[in-house]
């Protein structure tokens, strides 16, 4: 046994378990290859995970399309889906703690930020997706929309029905979140779904099948594949799927366009971020500096919201850096099990040497580190410690390209226009945060091209709220009424309430 799995508690242990794909309410048997589920913070394996063979993807989509099709879920009453979805939540909350901790040996998450992004919040939104199965999507799973009298006096209703079989292709970073966000809305509007999660994160999957086998759900509603790309493929190009949703990298959501294109499928992305941080003149420099810099090293900086790129008045620019690099002072990396740790390891030690070759190749052109940056001491892991970037401009490629590490760069502006305008030049569009008098902050964010924008560090994470963006960022929403929309296709049926359309010669509806 690894050191890595001597950390793992026996109920973690229990939960993932020959850890294999999960079909039809059954555990799959061996497959085409395999995958090593490493802790970030030993770089020991904690566990080798068959990959789902080809034959079995489309095992699985047949699964989901014939529990669609045939079976029970879409077919339930709102209120007994809630039921079914609530059991999980049930099950999600009793395993909170194994939730926790799992997300601290494979993601590398420290417990605060585990409990809120592998636990805690995931739970929140189930639940709420469990109160949406009952009301249905905005408007209601019915929708009268009134009279019309051309050519003739007429009514119609709106039927909103679920799209059918749904492919959720999960990020490494909040596995459990991203699950709760598509299987969660998925599943309340009455499709069913195969999950496939990151090559990088296959544990959290695992565990996430046990809670639904422990929750008793019918079979087909949730299958899950793991593996890579050939499995991806064969997953998106499936006839028998009616949408995929795909949170990840652009490059991969290109791919994954490309390969539902064939078959028409619908398709929601939500991908890459490389989001503004604005202080107005008059915000307050000392106390955004902190919360400015943990908006990007937040989970070592894998996030696609971070907001990497600070943009500060030129008479604010020298107090913003040393206030930073005061803060940064006190960040401590390390072992996630540490309950001093801020920040823990990146997932791979090829995602640790993509971003520094980011930084290496900034400073060469010119650029300075003016806070943070320094060597992580640690015998094993695959660190890295936060770092600002200055003396850069916002064409360089560190301001353009999405590192997905704590790295962020700071640029001073002369007018709150020039500031707009520099935030905007990207092309990206998903996050933003402006610092300063609220209604001043509210004029600005108004203008940035974002999907999500918080002022003066915003509030709480919201169920009930889109996340989506614009350009890059990705196609259509996860999360919130016009994510939870997305799994609905809408039937309009019309009917005359008074005679034909005789004169005209024109038929009655379509």
């Amino acid at each position: 046994m690894t050191t890595a799995q001597t950390r793992m508690s026996i109920e973690v242990r229990r939960l993932i378990a020959e850890p294999v794909g999960y079909v039809d309410g059954r555990w799959l048997d061996g497959g085409d290859g395999h995958v090593d589920a490493v802790d970030p913070t030993t770089e020991e394996v904690l566990a080798t995970v068959p990959t789902t063979a080809v034959s079995q993807v489309n095992d699985a989509v047949a699964a989901a399309r014939q529990a669609f099709d045939e079976g029970p879920w879409p077919r339930m009453r709102p209120r007994e889906r809630a039921a079914a979805i609530n059991r999980l939540t049930d099950r999600m909350r009793a395993h909170r703690d194994d939730l926790v901790e799992l997300g601290m040996l494979e993601v590398g998450s420290p417990r605060l930020l585990s409990e809120a992004m592998h636990a805690d919040l995931p739970i929140n939104f189930w639940e709420w997706f469990a109160d949406a199965a009952i009301r249905g999507p905005r408007g209601g799973w019915e929708d009268g929309i009134g009279l019309h009298h051309s050519p003739v006096l007429s009514t119609s209703i709106l039927f909103n029905d679920p799209i059918g079989v749904v492919a959720a292709i999960a990020a490494y970073n909040t596995p459990q979140l991203i699950t709760a966000f598509k299987v969660g809305g998925a599943l309340a509007a009455g499709c069913t779904t195969v999950l496939m999660p990151s090559p990088r994160t296959p544990l959290a999957a695992v565990a996430f099948a046990r809670i639904v086998e422990e929750a008793d759900l019918p079979p087909g509603v949730v299958n899950v594949v793991i593996g890579e790309a050939e499995v991806g493929r064969a997953l998106t190009e499936h006839p028998a799927v009616d949408l995929v949703t795909f949170t990840g990298s652009v490059a991969v959501g290109r791919q994954v366009m490309r390969q539902a294109a064939d078959g028409l499928k619908k398709v929601v992305l939500e991908l890459g971020g490389k989001s503004p941080n604005i202080l107005l003149p008059g915000a307050d420099v000392e106390a955004a500096a902190a919360p400015s810099i943990l908006r990007f090293t937040r989970n070592s900086g894998q996030a696609c919201g971070a907001t990497t790129r600070t943009f500060v008045p030129r008479a604010d620019y020298d107090r913003f850096v040393a206030a930073a690099a005061d803060f940064m002072q006190t960040v401590r990396v390390g072992d996630p099990f540490e309950p001093d740790t801020v920040l823990g390891p990146l997932i791979r030690r090829s995602q640790v040497d993509s971003v520094q070759g980011y930084v290496r190749r900034a400073v060469q052109a010119g650029a300075q580190i003016v806070a943070g940056g320094e060597p992580v001491a640690a015998p094993t892991g695959f660190f890295m410690s936060p770092t600002l970037v200055g003396n850069v401009g916002n064409d360089a490629e560190i301001c353009q390209e999405e590192l997905f590490g704590p790295v962020g760069a700071v640029m001073a502006y002369d007018t709150v226009d020039e500031a707009v305008a520099l935030a905007n030049a990207t092309r990206y569009g998903l996050n933003a945060n402006v610092w300063g008098p609220a209604d001043d902050a509210m004029r600005v964010a108004r203008r940035l091209r974002t999907g999500t924008a918080t002022i003066n560090g915003g509030g709480g994470d919201r169920p009930d709220a889109p996340w989506g963006g614009v350009g890059e960022s990705g196609v259509g929403f996860d999360r919130g009424e016009a994510g939870f929309s997305e799994f609905f296709t809408v039937q309009h049926v019309q009917w005359p309430l008074a005679g034909v359309g005789r004169a005209s010669g024109l038929p009655v509806g379509r």
